[in-house]
């Protein structure tokens, strides 16, 4: 007989969280997202400098020569403290919107394909298979073709064609293993159907696990939208992405290294930050560590 295992109520979350609050590098990197995260909020009302503003007297300055412009100047005049913090808030809602639609296409596929018969399951996941084998460049470029170039819901799109199938499989391994144990038995056998099974049975017991890959699934988001927008395919001038912005930088890496390390400094911030989380997080609702 399989080990009971009971929905997880709100002492398992308590106890997580006290073990994620007792990480320090956690601590530290919520506490950087949430900085950045609040700066690139507030950027538009602490500058007199918005992303597409011109300052025509100061081209291409370093930062720190100019009181106005705290991370100096592009080759259009344009303030790199403001545009960076504008590309950081469109990859930040980019990713995450991207993120949520491919957790939740992933949550539903997998859930369904573990709860289901076999033949069911067999199909969905031969489903996912086939999308595994696309190239996933390929893909994009596709989409970007067939509609219009830098439209956020072509973006949105192509990040989450293929970001879900990751998750489908974890969700229905998960769910494969749960549907096994003795209070989902207990519930099917007092008849409840198979929508309120999977709502209030498998998928609450399947938080911890999707909310580990849904943090560590966001700075992968983040690097797609990135390498889209440097490839040209994702945000276009003159919106800022912290993507478009490093292609620029790129470009002008020799006469102006600061257009490049502004942006890439604060992308890798991101990256680092967000994978410390998701590290934190997987000990702290890891039951198996503890």
């Amino acid at each position: 007989m399989n080990e009971a295992r009971a929905p997880r109520g709100p002492g398992w979350w308590s106890d997580a969280r006290r073990r994620l609050s007792a990480n320090r590098a956690a601590r530290g990197a919520l506490a950087l997202i949430l900085l950045i995260a609040l700066l690139s909020a507030l950027a538009p009302f602490v500058s007199p400098w918005s992303y597409d503003s011109i300052d025509w007297r100061h081209l291409a300055r370093p930062p720190g020569r100019i009181a106005a412009h705290w991370f100096g100047t592009d080759r259009l005049g344009r303030d790199l403290f403001v545009r960076t913090l504008s590309g950081v808030r469109l990859s930040l809602l980019i990713s995450v919107l991207a993120s949520l639609v491919s957790l939740a296409i992933g949550i539903a596929w997998g859930a369904i394909a573990g709860l289901a018969g076999a033949r069911t399951d067999a199909w969905m996941m031969r489903f996912v298979d086939v999308l595994y084998s696309l190239p996933y460049l390929f893909i994009v470029i596709i989409l970007t073709t067939l509609f219009e170039r830098g439209s956020m819901g072509v973006l949105l799109l192509s990040l989450g064609a293929v970001g879900w199938l990751t998750t489908a499989r974890i969700v229905r391994a998960e769910t494969r293993s749960l549907r096994r144990r003795q209070f989902v038995e207990a519930a099917r056998a007092l008849g409840v159907p198979p929508a309120a099974l999977l709502l209030r049975h498998i998928v609450p017991n399947l938080l911890g696990p999707v909310l580990v890959y849904a943090t560590l699934t966001v700075p992968q988001m983040i690097v797609f939208e990135s390498f889209l927008s440097f490839l040209g395919l994702g945000v276009q001038e003159p919106h800022a992405s912290l993507g478009n912005l490093i292609l620029v930088g790129a470009e002008e890496m020799e006469s102006a290294p600061w257009m490049l390390l502004v942006p890439a400094a604060f992308l890798v911030g991101l990256l680092l930050s967000l994978n410390f989380l998701g590290d934190g997080l997987r000990d702290a609702l890891d039951p198996r560590e503890h």
